[in-house]
């Protein structure tokens, strides 16, 4: 069997689990979100925080409890970093640095989990499982809030409530994340993957040398890390490490975990507004940019070019000999398409077009299917913004669900999707200009460059992957790239919850025979076609001095 047909293999059976469990975990996360009833754990919780579940909150109350809960966990990772080397089980690994533990911490918590550390050179089981996998659980369960809290907007009327904030995070965690992630630790375990609080010991000699190997609670760090799109690895080599994706099932299974939910969320968006339909709108846009971007990345890496490429098979370079060429594109495009940004390649060694199409799938605002519940209102944001666009072509005040996309709400998508290019292209264009982070390019030209611009788009888009030959482990990356996590995660969700807020308000507009059907697949076409013009006409100049110059000239 050729490579390309095992490739083709592994995408059809990896569409047809996710088809398999589309409908009933759409269906069981509608109705988690939509349910009255309190579970007995859920309401020692609730007593602990001291919160009111049934208290319904507008978006500004919303708004401060995502905030404040998020700024209460940076403060908590920040400190049990900083005090790790007199914790029990820290393995003999000092206090982290304290740009390190900020960048650390804002990334855990803004849903990034970018690593400039060797995992198992820094961290002990007390931070890796009581502080970094823990906010692996929270941090998605805040996005996945933000999103429930955006469809409320469309779903209600008349109204300015959203829901719950802390309801939602509890429900998020203990109904959905939890019980998925216990299953697919045991999975990852009967594969192979590690699960223990071993120390550290030797595991073998080299070449003179002895090499020595830590253990950790590794598999169900690796479920919820790939469940939540995190992408924090307990190594430095992440899902290229054979104690965290120790086979091919494993590579699969994991990429699966990346995609299940932000693809699942699209029914529970149609289950909660009412509309099925619309929820399949949705994720045929997300789908088709996926499977396209996943086919483009496929063909440039298999492209042969030259007898080395000739004799490998494909640019063989930076990937696992267990995972292939197929393997390791599949997973590039789920985990850049996503906010997971976990890695089982080496992403710096693709080709040039390989490398862009990678930084392409996080400069679309990762929405196909994107991040766990950040996919879901980015790509509703979109939605917005390419209803007002047929609208502008017929001249007819734009709707969308039966509310009225007006100023206020073209406003407010607008900063949306301008927080984030500012980010990368600021940051980057900074550090480009500066003499010193210059310093950190391991290539210069065009692939330096493409360094750089890669790590701004990962930090802002709250992905976390990296191209690698980056040393973003000085003082000024950690904390630029700390800054820029944090903005691109929380001010979106700003202009999310201000947006929901305004539709929840509103009276619903009845459809008539000029309304444009948002159902259909024209209208899916058309929204395609809005997030390719935007992210081309932003990124583009950014991109042709980055890995179009290195693709071409190759």
């Amino acid at each position: 069997m050729s490579p390309q047909v095992a490739g083709l293999l592994q995408l059809t059976a990896l569409i047809a689990a996710l088809a398999l469990a589309y409908r009933p975990l759409g269906d069981h996360m509608a109705k988690v979100y939509s349910s009255e009833k309190h579970y007995a754990p859920e309401k020692w919780i609730y007593k602990v925080i001291g919160a009111n579940p049934a208290a319904e909150m507008r978006w500004p109350a919303y708004l401060r409890g995502v905030l404040a809960f998020s700024a209460v966990s940076v403060l908590f990772l920040y400190l049990l970093q900083r005090i790790q080397g007199s914790l029990p089980g820290s393995l003999g690994f000092s206090s982290i640095d304290p740009d390190q533990a900020f960048n650390t911490a804002a990334s855990f918590v803004a849903n990034t989990n970018w690593q400039s550390y060797y995992g198992e050179q820094a961290m002990g089981h007390v931070v890796q499982t009581g502080g970094l996998a823990v906010q692996n659980f929270l941090s998605a369960a805040v996005g996945m809030a933000v999103a429930v809290a955006l469809v409320r907007g469309f779903a209600r009327s008349r109204t300015g409530e959203l829901g719950n904030f802390w309801a939602d995070l509890v429900r998020g965690t203990v109904r959905i994340l939890l019980p998925i992630s216990v299953i697919g630790a045991l999975v990852l375990v009967a594969c192979g993957a590690i699960q223990n609080f071993s120390g550290i010991h030797q595991v073998g000699q080299f070449m003179g040398g002895t090499q020595e190997w830590n253990g950790g609670a590794v598999a169900s760090q690796e479920a919820i890390k790939e469940l939540g799109t995190n992408g924090g690895g307990y190594f430095n080599a992440n899902s290229a490490h054979p104690f965290e994706n120790p086979n091919p099932f494993s590579n699969l299974f994991e990429i699966f975990l990346i995609l299940l939910i932000p693809f699942a969320l699209t029914r529970t968006f149609g289950r909660m507004v009412g509309s099925l339909r619309q929820g399949y709108a949705i994720l045929g846009a997300m789908a088709v940019i996926w499977i396209g971007f996943t086919a483009l990345m496929m063909w440039t890496e298999f492209a042969h070019r030259g007898p080395a490429f000739e004799i490998a098979g494909g640019a063989m370079e930076g990937k696992e000999t267990r995972f292939g060429i197929a393997g390791s594109s599949i997973f590039a495009v789920a985990t850049t398409l996503t906010s997971t940004g976990a890695v089982n390649s080496f992403h710096s060694s693709y080709t040039g077009f390989g490398g862009g199409i990678t930084m392409l799938g996080m400069q679309l605002g990762e929405i196909a299917p994107g991040g766990v519940g950040s996919g879901l209102y980015g790509m509703l944001i979109m939605a917005v913004i390419a209803v007002f666009l047929a609208g502008l072509m017929v001249g007819r005040t734009p709707e969308y669900l039966g509310r009225k996309i007006g100023t206020r709400q073209i406003k407010l998508a607008a900063c949306y999707i301008l927080v984030t290019p500012a980010l990368v292209l600021g940051f980057t264009a900074v550090a480009m200009a500066l003499p010193t982070p210059a310093d950190s390019m391991t290539n210069s030209g065009a692939h330096g460059f493409s360094e750089i611009l890669y790590a701004y788009t990962s930090g802002a888009n709250n992905n976390g992957s990296a191209f690698a030959g980056l040393n973003a482990d000085t003082q000024w990356f950690n904390t630029t790239i700390g800054i820029a996590m944090l903005l691109g995660r929380f001010v979106p969700m700003v202009f999310v919850l201000a947006l929901a807020g305004s539709l929840a308000e509103q009276k619903p507009v009845p459809e008539t025979a000029g309304t444009l059907r948002t159902d259909k697949p024209l209208y899916a076409g058309l929204l395609v076609g809005t997030i390719l013009i935007i992210t081309g006409l932003t990124y583009f100049p950014a991109l042709a001095l980055g890995p179009l110059a290195e693709g071409l000239a190759s």
